[in-house]
């Protein structure tokens, strides 16, 4: 009893600080820790700054987009979305400059702009415009079919998140770099605090506004085709999955569990006993991850199923065990009974529980952030999982009597007993087949890849999938990449732009990795001077990062063509001061171009923008080039908030950096990133001209890709951690090498069985599946420690290696039947994950497990067989005697 209060009481505390338990879809958590390239890209986005902003794309059905039936309809969705909380402007083609319908002179642009506002506009010309005559619109505004637009809808700033968002990454940076003070320290942990809470709540307000968007959208689809898109978006929607997942997989994996325990045992108190294990053990880890505030992301969301499958593969070991001796011991009281169990388990049970913790606690070798976190949380759960099964599996069944053994004919047992037969009689053909499949198993690896699609990470039916689709074939594509290009240092004053005024800065922009793509006409307010969003093209600027939170940038602003009150702005009255800038002449303008028409291509790039974009647009207004007075005039004539968006997104201040901003379609089917990457920069370097130095690549692209080639070292590391320790773990265990080696086997086989399967399929490794194979080595080898440890007390009997894996097949065999079948279905579950990764990820652990158990039942004993090694008692098996 004194047992049961115990674990009342920690399950009442539990519950109070599950109240705190929260989820997190943040970018911040789906980088690699300490990248150079994420310090760098900081320098950047502080340069050229971004906001925060969800985009509605908009496709009319029945009639053309360019008819002013469909620009009243798209006014009125522009003027309802303009009413939603915190939305502080919303944009449209209906508000950019014409400039060629019809043309416009230079000195006509300082007395202002026509739109498709304004009466008397020709639609015919201004849909040339935006499809054929002006490069800064076409495919960024409308798409090339001029049937498709959008709208960018723009959030006012939150001061209080930046706030302090800035004041946690600079006590941050001082603790990186060993500079923090004790007083820092205390304030540290108390800023992260604070704005963790906070954070919390920005999410459930997006989430608010997200579906107040969604529902003003619903009142205007009877006349077109909308999606929403956007970090906000992304966020909330990501939020939803993981809600979503965490239901779906508790409560399936409970219903399933009931369904099993009473399949097999057919008796309430084996259903009830295990069912409360799983219980408190979840509560257990839910209460402890809310008081030590770690938030679950879509990796860590399987973390549930993953616990209520560990703690009842533990309690149905213990439940096979206590019926053995009650069968072989029907006389004998409850107490001897679960003394007797415990003995008999508590060895291999630790050791089994331990090999897990080492498969998990691998992933605390990664560089991302939400593989550690997740193994550090299950590392973790599975400890509290022993303790509660071996606590509370005696303390509940303790008042109760044993009952009478269970009778009649034993179905499982004549199964495992025809897997013992097979192991013997098909011993060589099985050892071979077993070569010949780890043969292939391995040729299958060396094909492994990380090249995934965002895109491919979600279901079709997904507004995320639809929206990125609609973007990539319509509107320019959806991943942003910067190159970013400095003058020759033998032509500047001091080190590169960046580096020189940038270095060590912590303020960051909105949109976590996209905070410059290029919106030749949104706002840069807070920033150096210019927007950073791709503005009404990219969908999604940055597909990870979460409402402008991810703690990688700060906001630059919100209204495109405001009158005052941005750093830009305030610039641009002052004049531009590009004499003597090295990128803004005639013909540096005519070899960027030159560089724009390379990258536009490469079959895997949409949309190419930067301020020869600009120059050539002032050469068609010009009907010729310009000459350098000419270039000079015209950053007079240009209005200040065109200025501050035609010129700053692109150019520095002093003219010696540039910024190409490019927008890669992540659904072009053969996307390879890191080819890409080295391909742009070789071909860069080689037909420009350019010093290594004076490139820089740059942004989500960049990002994305660093993260990705950094699973490869994971996967290697993991494998290298996990095989060293569980292997020492078994040396210590059995005291014997050649038993250590054979139990590795199963693992061995199921996991490389796996990766093979990956690699001749074509399946990429990704955030989830990268966890494969320590979290199977782990799990795998968890039924061959408690075969051989059973192996180990049946031979003396003996010495006869064939009768003693009949009489484990028919004993412990079992138990790893149900508990496999268990761990099996566990896992197929997730495969109703709306995160397809996680839905790979069930499924191929199922299936890793299936090899392992077949491997344990038949690889594994047959290997017994064959080499004979001489086995030790060990202090289980004398005091059992």
């Amino acid at each position: 009893m004194f047992w049961l209060a115990a674990v009342g009481a920690l399950c009442a505390v539990a519950a109070w600080q599950a109240t705190d338990f929260k989820l997190d879809a943040s970018a911040e958590s789906l980088t690699l820790e300490n990248d150079k390239a994420l310090e760098y890209y900081r320098e950047i986005a502080k340069q050229y700054g971004g906001s925060d902003f969800v985009v509605v794309t908009y496709t009319p059905k029945d009639r053309p987009l360019f008819q002013q039936d469909t620009l009243r309809h798209i006014q009125a969705l522009q003027d309802e979305l303009k009413g939603v909380d915190r939305v502080g402007s919303v944009y449209s083609f209906l508000d950019v400059p014409l400039l060629f319908s019809p043309k416009v002179a230079f000195t006509d642009l300082s007395d202002g702009y026509r739109t498709l506002r304004d009466p008397g506009v020709d639609l015919g010309l201004a849909k040339q415009e935006f499809t054929e005559e002006n490069p800064l619109y076409e495919d960024l505004l409308v798409s090339e079919d001029g049937g498709t637009t959008a709208l960018l809808l723009t959030f006012e700033r939150d001061e209080r998140y930046y706030e302090l968002l800035n004041r946690r990454n600079a006590l941050r940076e001082s603790e990186r770099a060993g500079e923090l003070s004790d007083q820092e320290a205390e304030q540290l942990e108390q800023v992260a605090a604070e704005f963790s809470d906070y954070h919390s709540q920005v999410q459930a307000r997006t989430q608010q506004e997200v579906s107040e968007i969604r529902s003003i959208m619903d009142g205007y689809r009877d006349q077109a085709q909308l999606f929403l898109g956007g970090v906000p978006m992304i966020a909330s929607d990501m939020i939803r999955f993981i809600e979503s997942d965490l239901k779906v997989f508790g409560l399936g994996v409970l219903i399933f569990l009931v369904l099993t325990l009473f399949l097999i045992f057919r008796r309430p108190r084996w259903v009830v006993v295990p069912l409360a294990c799983c219980a408190v053990t979840a509560l257990a880890v839910t209460g402890w991850l809310g008081w030590m505030d770690w938030k679950v992301t879509v990796i860590s969301s399987n973390y549930l199923s993953l616990l209520l499958i560990i703690t009842m593969s533990i309690t149905i070991h213990l439940t096979v065990r206590y019926r053995e001796l009650h069968e072989e011991n029907p006389a004998a009281d409850q107490a001897w009974l679960l003394k007797e169990t415990a003995a008999h388990m508590m060895r291999p049970s630790i050791y089994m529980v331990l090999t897990t913790m080492v498969g998990f606690s691998s992933l605390v070798i990664s560089d991302i952030r939400p593989v550690i976190d997740f193994g550090w949380m299950m590392t973790i759960g599975i400890g509290v999982a022993l303790v509660t099964c071996f606590l509370l599996f005696p303390a509940l069944l303790a008042p109760l009597s044993p009952g009478r053994p269970r009778q009649g004919r034993d179905l499982t047992r004549s199964i495992t007993l025809a897997f013992a037969g097979f192991a013997d009689r098909g011993r060589l053909p099985l050892l071979l087949l077993a070569g010949l499949a780890l043969i292939a198993a391995v040729w299958g690896m060396t094909r492994l890849t990380v090249e995934t699609r965002f895109i491919d990470y979600f279901q079709e039916d997904t507004e995320i999938y639809q929206g990125m689709l609609q973007i990539d074939r319509k509107l320019g594509g959806t991943t942003p990449l910067d190159i970013v290009i400095d003058a020759p240092e033998e032509q500047a004053d001091n080190t590169p732009r960046a580096r020189q005024q940038n270095s060590g800065d912590t303020a960051q922009s909105a949109d976590g990795f996209e905070a410059v793509e290029a919106d030749p006409f949104a706002d840069d307010g807070g920033g150096a001077g210019a927007n950073g969003d791709d503005g009404f093209g990219a969908v999604e600027d940055d597909p990870f990062a979460s409402n402008g939170d991810d703690g990688f940038g700060e906001p630059a602003g919100d209204d495109p063509f405001a009158d005052s009150g941005g750093s830009g702005q305030a610039r641009a009255s002052d004049g531009p001061n590009l004499k003597g800038a090295y990128w803004y002449t005639p013909q540096r303008l005519d070899r960027i171009i030159e560089m724009e028409r390379y990258l536009e291509s490469l079959p895997e790039t949409g949309k190419v923008l930067s301020i020869a974009t600009t120059y050539e647009v002032a050469k068609k207004i010009n009907e010729g080039p310009l000459s350098y007075v000419q270039l000079m005039l015209l950053a007079s004539f240009i209005p200040d908030d065109l200025r501050s968006q035609l010129v700053s997104p692109y150019l520095s201040d002093d003219g010696r950096q540039i910024r190409i901003s490019v927008r890669v379609v992540d659904s072009y089917k053969g996307l390879n990133r890191n080819q890409l990457l080295e391909q742009i920069r070789a071909d860069m370097l080689e037909k420009f001209d350019l010093q290594p130095e004076q490139l820089h690549l740059t942004g989500a692209m960049v990002l994305y890709n660093n993260m990705l080639q950094s699973l490869f070292d994971s996967q290697i590391k993991t494998l290298g951690y996990v095989f060293a320790a569980i292997m020492l773990m078994l040396l210590v265990l059995f005291r014997s090498l050649p038993v250590a080696l054979i139990s590795m086997v199963p693992s061995l086989v199921s996991a490389a069985s796996v990766l093979g399967l990956m690699g001749w399929i074509g399946l990429p490794l990704d955030l989830m599946t990268i966890t494969i194979t320590a979290i199977t080595i782990g799990i795998a080898v968890d039924d061959t420690i408690h075969y051989v440890h059973r192996f180990h007390e049946e031979l003396p009997r003996d010495g006869d290696y064939r009768a003693t894996v009949r009489r484990c097949h028919g004993s412990i065999g079992k138990a790893m039947y149900y508990t496999s079948l268990v761990i099996i279905a566990g896992f197929s579950i997730l495969s109703l994950s709306n995160f397809n990764p996680s839905v790979y990820f069930g499924l191929l652990t199922g299936l890793a497990m299936l090899v392992a158990l077949l491997s344990n039942l038949t690889l594994l004993p047959a290997l017994l067989m064959s080499v004979k090694p001489k086995l030790r008692a060990g202090p289980t098996t004398n005091m059992a005697e």
